[in-house]
């Protein structure tokens, strides 16, 4: 946003310096001109004066005009009233001298004192060129004295009133990109900080808020925002608590049952329906644990695999030297991140442990392994029992006495953690994926 709010201000900056600037060369090339024209009259009426001193000679002006042309520019020239041209004449020559009119009558004597009389200048445009021609009178007849300036010299002064004023636009332009760099900022940085606490609490970061500062409409978003935000905590606040009082209202009479069933004198009644309020337990469990989940609050949740199947081999360590049997670990040194909660993950682990212990005879071997891959984790739990059947990992249809919910919770822990469940004869897979920006 703030690219585009800088191009937007430095193309209508540029607009406007444009609409100003064409005129403004218009106009300076005019006023060269001008300046050019008028220093042109003023130095031909110089030459003029001269001239038309009665004193001086064709020599004396061939030599004067010689002189001035080192240190002026254009070309002099001047056609005497014999008809002859001394300097350099522009192209096509220069014109007849015109007899210059008196201004007031005087007479003969007073005529032949003071400067000499001059006309006004006459411009003429020559090729793309330009010429002034004055007229002044000498003791011998009108003369004309002609000053020719090519297009170069007529716009000599053009360039460096353009640099100046092309300076002047560029410093303008820098300006406007100053200052709207620093507006953009000021509206920018603020929207921005929102969309990143948008971003966060889309990624389940509940304790992201957004800036109340800068213009009033962005922290108005930001304020709605946040509103948001805290409406949402309340919202999974509640929730969690109506979780745990389920839970809490669910087990109570389980238990309740459980203890009746055990007392029933019927002990083959008694042990299929121990089974049952068994299942419908575990059934239980799933269910709040999925109620539980953190991504069902939009959160992403994240743990060490390492460690966390660490401390399940740990638990179920003592079951397992009570059978007589072994567990060994094959895990990494360094953590493990996925994406998945510690209690998803420890309840997978679980379920795939329990499967060894309950579906084996005593004293067989289990080992789970972690490796590393490219984008996750696979976490392999093997046994060297009799072998998985067809069909285990669907729930309802295991044939060894089990109803598939252990491999249903772990096929979901692993699902929701972006991996999948495979299931092989003497061992199952659980692949998750790794928890990115942890």
């Amino acid at each position: 946003m703030r690219r585009r709010i800088l191009l937007l201000s430095v193309g209508m900056t540029t607009l406007v310096v444009l609409a100003f600037a064409v005129p403004l060369i218009i106009l300076l090339r005019s006023t060269t001109a001008n300046d050019a024209k008028d220093q042109a009259r003023y130095r031909a009426e110089t030459v003029a004066y001269y001239v038309g001193d009665k004193d001086h000679t064709a020599d004396d002006i061939t030599a004067y005009l010689q002189d001035v042309s080192k240190d002026w520019s254009g070309t002099v020239s001047v056609r005497m009233p014999d008809g002859s041209t001394l300097g350099n004449p522009p192209p096509g020559g220069v014109p007849t001298p015109k007899p210059v009119p008196a201004d007031f009558d005087d007479d003969d004597d007073d005529n032949k004192k003071g400067p000499p009389k001059v006309g006004d200048a006459d411009y003429r445009n020559v090729g793309s060129g330009m010429a002034v021609d004055v007229s002044v009178d000498t003791p011998n007849g009108p003369a004309s004295v002609c000053l020719y300036l090519t297009a170069d010299e007529l716009y000599a002064g053009l360039v460096p009133r353009v640099l100046i004023l092309i300076g002047g636009s560029l410093l303008v332009l820098l300006l406007s990109i100053l200052g709207a760099e620093l507006v953009s900022r000021r509206l920018a940085r603020p929207l921005e900080e929102t969309a990143g606490t948008a971003e966060r609490l889309a990624q389940g970061d509940m304790d992201a808020r957004a800036p109340t500062t800068g213009p009033a409409e962005v922290a108005k978003v930001g304020s709605a925002l946040n509103g948001l935000a805290d409406r949402i905590d309340e919202v999974i606040a509640v929730e969690r608590e109506a979780v745990a009082d389920l839970s809490h209202r669910l087990r109570t009479p389980l238990t309740a049952l459980r203890l009746q069933v055990e007392a029933l004198p019927d002990r083959e009644s008694a042990e299929e329906l121990n089974t049952q309020v068994t299942n419908l337990e575990r059934t239980l469990t799933a269910v709040i644990s999925a109620a539980r989940r953190p991504q069902r609050e939009g959160r992403v949740p994240h743990c060490d695999a390492v460690e966390v199947t660490r401390k399940r081999a740990a638990f179920w360590e003592p079951l397992f030297e009570d059978q007589g049997r072994e567990l060994a670990l094959d895990l990494p040194t360094p953590p493990a991140m996925v994406r998945s909660s510690a209690e998803d993950l420890a309840a997978a682990l679980d379920a795939l442990v329990e499967n060894v212990v309950a579906h084996t005879p005593d004293g067989t071997a289990a080992r789970i392994t972690l490796t590393r891959e490219q984008n996750g984790v696979r976490i392999v739990v093997a046994d060297k029992g009799p072998g998985i059947p067809l069909g285990a990992g669907e729930r309802g249809r295991s044939d060894r006495g089990s109803t598939g919910l252990g491999l249903d919770i772990a096929r979901r822990c692993a699902e929701a953690a972006g991996g999948e469940l495979t299931i092989h004869r003497n061992e199952v897979v659980l692949t998750l994926r790794s928890s990115t920006g942890v």
